[in-house]
């Protein structure tokens, strides 16, 4: 049976290859044609609606980040409105989608030119009931829109958050939900969800809040309120009732579109969620009733400033702009240390000051790294009887070393020059909000006073705890620095930079943020201060400070120069004591009550993490 059933086959391949021309392997060809894998599927439609009002400080870097979106623009639509401006944001944006439309699908502008107010608000930071009005009729023609263009998604994103992750569209429609947000960070707990809500559709705190703004818990979590930036899934039968405008039949509380429109997710059975599970981007704190654009703006340049430390953004390539204005802030000059192997810190710093509108003066750190001894020999480097680093009993190293000629370069500087004063920033720091104001501030009152000063600390690591430091009077926001550590930013007078020189440290060398309060006669080590006369030196601190680190001891992109190297005396003989040895690289210590410092002033508190609202 079986060798008849293979004469039949013969026969009818014989048959076929007759029939078809060409002979037998052309149909081997056809079928094998009919067999290619099928191409991948189109992105889904997505169409980004934007709201802009008195928004021309924040475009430029708002659409920036839209541009860089890691999404093919031509399943992009863009919708955007603008309206009651009282500065250049119009004009700013239809420049924008004249120049950017050819990449996108589609665009469509809704410009509002009058009124640039309305009639029943204080100022433009104010929400009367007729702006809560005209915005949820804005969102909810933007959502009809996306519906009759039959977009798969609607992603709403407010004109001053910053998208820094590219890729955030893609992992937030991988999530698979209805109604999704990107987590967004600030300089404070503040972020755009909640995760509690009165019966009225307030805010209401909750013990899950911070774990998840602090990626304690990493997931995507259930919330009652998202806003801000988030995505929408229109493809869900259920989106369909979504709306913000009208109101819910049933909603009878505040008139808010965030509000409104979390309401009417919950009566239509639509879930949001918000998601930490990577760093999506940043929002600024929102700002009070009575302030105004300016003050916005300021608020705006943080945020960019916060955004640089760990991305590197850029202003939109189809907006031209005038750069802010940069200036030294009254002192002679603003030195920025760098090692010539950072240029990410260098990119990110300069970045960062051209945003803040200071002008820097760039100085090469010298590399310990790449000091040897002849050269140390060579130079009359000594280290200090006895010295031991007070937390690893380790001696000097040679980063330790290179930072010190690093700032010794500066003072020395400043007498061959002639400087009166300076400013002294590293470039692993971050700038507290509205920084270059409340410097210039504090300064002004030091000219007033005509107080006797050599050094002022921006940024250091307060270690005498016990007590509170001396405010100083006439001056807000300063008071006499007791022991502290880190050398991240100080002002520095010629008469201050010739007392650190007439010291001669190199012949006696430690860690010169160990040698700066012996030269003020406040650190605790009697046996360093015994090195050292006069110790003379006047210093003070701003309070709160105005500088942080970028990162701390053990938190990702930490690394340092100065304790990773190798000793002083031996090449052979590596360090990496800041693993091992936390404490002094560390974040401040919570500093008891009775500890605080006390000054006038009005300034925000310093920016530790915990210490924040949510709002």
């Amino acid at each position: 049976m079986r060798a008849l059933g293979a004469v039949k086959v013969g026969v009818l391949w014989a048959l076929l290859g007759a029939l078809v021309p060409g002979g037998a392997s052309e149909l081997v060809t056809l079928v094998q044609e009919l067999g290619k894998p099928e191409s991948v599927l189109l992105k889904p439609k997505v169409m980004i609606a934007i709201v802009a009002r008195n928004a021309a400080h924040s475009l430029p870097h708002y659409l920036g980040c839209i541009e860089r979106l890691e999404y093919p623009k031509e399943r992009i639509a863009i919708w955007a409105a603008t309206d009651h401006n009282v500065d250049n944001t119009t004009a700013m944006l239809r420049d924008w989608l004249k120049r950017a439309q050819h990449v996108y699908h589609y665009v469509e502008w809704r410009p509002m030119e009058e009124p640039k107010t309305y009639t029943d608000e204080w100022g433009p930071k104010h929400w009367p009931p007729s702006r809560f009005n005209h915005l949820m009729k804005l969102r909810q023609a933007a959502l009809k829109a996306a519906r009759e263009r039959w977009a798969d998604y609607i992603l709403f994103v407010d004109s001053d958050n910053l998208l820094t992750n590219p890729n955030v569209l893609n992992l937030m429609m991988a999530e698979n939900m209805t109604l999704v947000a990107p987590m967004l960070e600030s300089r404070s707990l503040y972020s755009n969800f909640w995760c509690g809500i009165t019966p009225q559709g307030y805010y209401k705190r909750t013990p899950d809040y911070q774990p998840i703004r602090e990626w304690k818990r990493l997931g995507c979590f259930p919330v009652p309120m998202v806003h801000s930036t988030f995505l929408v899934d229109l493809r869900r039968e259920s989106s369909r009732d979504l709306a913000f405008y009208p109101p819910h039949p049933d909603y009878s509380w505040a008139f808010d579109d965030i509000m409104v429109f979390a309401f009417s997710a919950r009566q239509v059975g639509v879930q949001m969620y918000v998601c930490n599970r990577e760093h999506y981007g940043f929002l600024p704190v929102p700002l009070k009733a009575q302030q105004n654009v300016e003050d916005e703006s300021e608020s705006f340049i943080h945020t960019i400033t916060e955004a640089l430390i760990d991305h590197d953004i850029e202003p939109s390539e189809y907006l031209s702009f005038p750069l802010s204005p940069q200036d030294t802030i009254g002192f002679n000059k603003i030195f920025l240390i760098n090692l010539k192997r950072r240029l990410d810190r260098r990119t990110r710093m300069l970045k960062t000051m051209a945003s803040l509108g200071l002008h820097a003066t760039l100085t090469d750190a010298v590399d310990g790294k790449a000091l040897n001894t002849s050269q140390l020999q060579a130079l009359g480097i000594e280290m200090m009887p006895g010295y031991k680093d007070p937390y690893s009993g380790r001696v000097l190293t040679r980063g330790e070393i290179g930072c010190f000629l690093s700032h010794h370069s500066i003072w020395t500087q400043m007498l061959e020059q002639g400087l009166q004063r300076v400013l002294v920033l590293e470039d692993d720091v971050r700038f507290e909000p509205r920084f270059k104001r409340r410097l210039q501030a504090i300064m002004d009152d030091i000219d007033k006073t005509q107080l006797n000063w050599d050094l002022i600390y921006v940024g250091r690591k307060r270690m005498q705890v016990q007590q509170p430091e001396q405010s100083v009077d006439g001056v807000n926001n300063l008071v006499k620095a007791d022991y502290s550590y880190w050398t991240l930013g100080y002002a520095l007078s010629q008469q201050g930079a010739r007392k650190l020189l007439a010291a001669d440290p190199l012949t006696r060398m430690l860690p010169v943020d160990e040698f700066l309060p012996v030269m003020f006669n406040k650190h605790p080590n009697t046996q360093f201060l015994s090195h050292f006369e006069p110790r003379d030196l006047q210093a003070f601190s701003t309070e709160p400070l105005l500088i942080y680190p970028t990162h701390y001891t053990g938190e990702p992109g930490y690394i340092s120069d100065t304790e990773t190297s190798t000793i002083w005396d031996d090449e052979a003989v590596a360090t990496d004591w800041d693993r091992q040895h936390a404490r002094k690289t560390a974040q401040q210590g919570r500093i008891q009550s009775v500890a605080q410092n006390s000054v006038t002033g009005d300034s925000p508190p310093p920016a530790a993490r915990a210490s924040r609202d949510e709002l």
